[in-house]
């Protein structure tokens, strides 16, 4: 999926010793959307920003080391080895001394003339690598001002992390004039740098500078065309984070100190094996206990009490990325945890004062085929037309943003009516559930309307896993858990022709790590090329069976 972006110029921080000037360089293909203002509360959006940026080049796949200098190492240790075998012949031993040390003088003479080649070689593949490769699927961050704050959106590399950066117009001194909308904003690296230099005793003045809106004759060579290919999963997850967030969720208080413990304890251990997970323990009116997998340690938080109503444990897998949150401890008042339950997305937000900080977290680090279908936030909630659609998002257009109550009294519609209406907007990537203030937002996503019949299904199997479950013809027969924590589930599969026979098992980590099915495209490939359509659909009944009972009526 192709986006284009139209920038005036690069955005830009000029620094001198008593002023700092941020300009952010706006799309001009999108909406005339800009802001001026004076910041009030410069070290905390400092590192506001700076926690934003490690969300945007957040990257927790794995990537293959690189073992150019070994193998040349290798090579070389091969040919020495050759010859300490014809060694063995004592009168070629003072011949071969001698070719020895003309072949070392040979090396050190190649060495010498084609190492910068192959210093300079080594830096172009790593920048290639790290930059050229990843920086076609980042989108630059989406930016919204509307009437009562501005806020910042971005995605990381790995399809995984999502970030929100809401600044009331407390946190600036003087507003100026602004104009309402989304557009997204030019972002570097060497921006990121320019914001380590703000600090508190300089005047700092922000802007979404609106120059590049003003009306231009002819083709301007100065504007800076972008173009980004991002594939659809990249999409698609934005969008399911996104649409969890305007779900119902257990909530509870961390004070800053546990933030730390946890990213403490995690940066002095490694694990060498699952699960890789985080347990929540809950308890009415007591500490919230936290233990790390695998190693049973238990964190108890004296300073945060759970509020809730029930007990309950629930695990959340990715617990690394949480090292993003590092920078807003000291300027944090505390942080809201917000869980949707086992293996499914998670919120942190960080109360800086007048700023909101949101770190949403995918139960899973990457979209792959072991763990989609865990989530599928794309399909469809409820049956509302098109006509009541559009009349619940122009009148959300008419304030920006709202609560459902309100505009289901507004518009004389039925609360749940209008919540679908909202959902599949959000599912759209034009509206945002704000959890701070409980209102939905508008926000556009993207310039043109996203493909969602392209977006809501990752392949073909993963649609007709989710037409047997549609057509409830998919039922789970038999489940059990042994004493490793790997779950098998069996099952059948009904199709129009025959029925299936599926099975799996399922690890700690939620991932499949054994499979079968007695249809004929399982038989030929097997795992190679990921599970079958039945396997799939199993797996998804099973999801949907144990879901709370609350997000069983949801998703319905």
């Amino acid at each position: 999926m192709e986006f284009n972006y139209s920038y005036q110029r690069d955005s830009l921080v000029d620094n001198n010793s008593s002023r700092t000037q941020i300009s952010f360089s706006p799309d001009t293909l999108r909406q005339s959307t800009f802001f001026r203002g004076q910041l009030r509360q410069k070290v905390a959006f400092r590192e506001a920003m700076s926690a934003l940026h490690d969300v945007v080049i957040s990257d927790q796949r794995w990537h293959p080391q690189d073992r150019t200098e070994y193998k040349a190492w290798l090579a070389n240790q091969e040919i020495v080895d050759w010859v300490a075998i014809a060694q063995q012949t004592q009168e070629l031993d003072a011949q071969i001394g001698e070719i020895r040390q003309e072949l070392d003088d040979l090396r050190k003479s190649r060495r010498s003339r084609m190492g910068p080649y192959n210093n300079a070689q080594n830096r172009y593949f790593k920048y290639l690598y790290q930059f050229a490769k990843d920086a076609w699927w980042v989108l630059d961050p989406v930016i919204t001002v509307h009437p009562d704050e501005l806020f910042f959106e971005c995605f990381s590399q790995d399809e995984s992390s999502y970030g929100r950066l809401s600044l009331n117009y407390n946190v600036f001194q003087d507003v100026g004039e602004f104009s309402c909308g989304t557009t997204n904003i030019d972002y570097s690296e060497n921006l990121y740098n320019e914001f380590q230099k703000v600090r508190s005793y300089k005047n700092t003045q922000f802007e979404i500078d609106p120059s590049g809106f003003e009306v231009q004759t002819g083709a301007d060579e100065s504007f800076k065309e972008v173009k980004i290919d991002l594939p659809d999963s990249w999409v698609r997850g934005f969008l399911q984070v996104s649409s969890a967030m305007s779900l119902p969720m257990v909530t509870f208080q961390l004070d800053p100190m546990d933030i730390h413990n946890i990213c403490f304890h995690l940066r002095r251990r490694k694990e060498v094996k699952g699960p890789r997970s985080l347990r929540y323990q809950l308890k009415p009116g007591e500490p919230v206990k936290i233990v790390i997998d695998p190693w049973g340690t238990v964190l108890e938080c004296p300073r945060s009490i759970y509020t809730g109503e029930s007990e309950q444990e629930i695990r959340v897998w990715g617990r690394r990325r949480i090292h993003i949150l590092e920078r807003l401890i000291p300027v944090a008042k505390s942080f809201t945890v917000q869980l949707l339950g086992k293996g499914m997305p998670s919120f942190y937000m960080a109360d800086l004062g007048d700023m909101t900080f949101t770190l949403g977290l995918s139960g899973w680090t990457t979209n792959d085929w072991a763990s989609s279908a865990n989530f599928d936030l794309l399909a469809p909630r409820a049956d509302v037309d098109q006509l009541t659609k559009v009349k619940v998002f122009e009148a959300l257009c008419e304030t920006w943003y709202e609560s459902p109550d309100s505009l289901a009294q507004r518009l004389d519609l039925d609360r749940s009516v209008v919540l679908s209406s909202l959902a599949s907007w959000t599912q759209a990537g034009r509206a945002i559930w704000d959890g701070n203030k409980q209102v939905y937002r508008v926000r556009e996503l993207a310039r043109d309307p996203l493909p969602l019949d392209q977006l809501r299904f990752t392949s073909d199997r993963e649609e007709s896993a989710t037409r047997f479950l549609e057509e409830k013809t998919v039922k789970v027969t038999s489940t059990f858990e042994d004493n490793d924590q790997v779950r098998s589930i069996e099952g059948w599969v009904k199709s129009k022709k025959r029925k299936y026979e599926p099975s799996l098992k399922v690890d700690a980590d939620e991932r499949i790590v054994e499979a079968e099915c007695t249809c004929n495209w399982h038989r030929q490939n097997r795992l190679r090329m990921g599970p079958c359509e039945h396997i799939l659909a199993l797996r998804m009944q099973f999801v949907k069976q144990n879901r709370p009972s609350w997000l069983r009526s949801l998703m319905h």
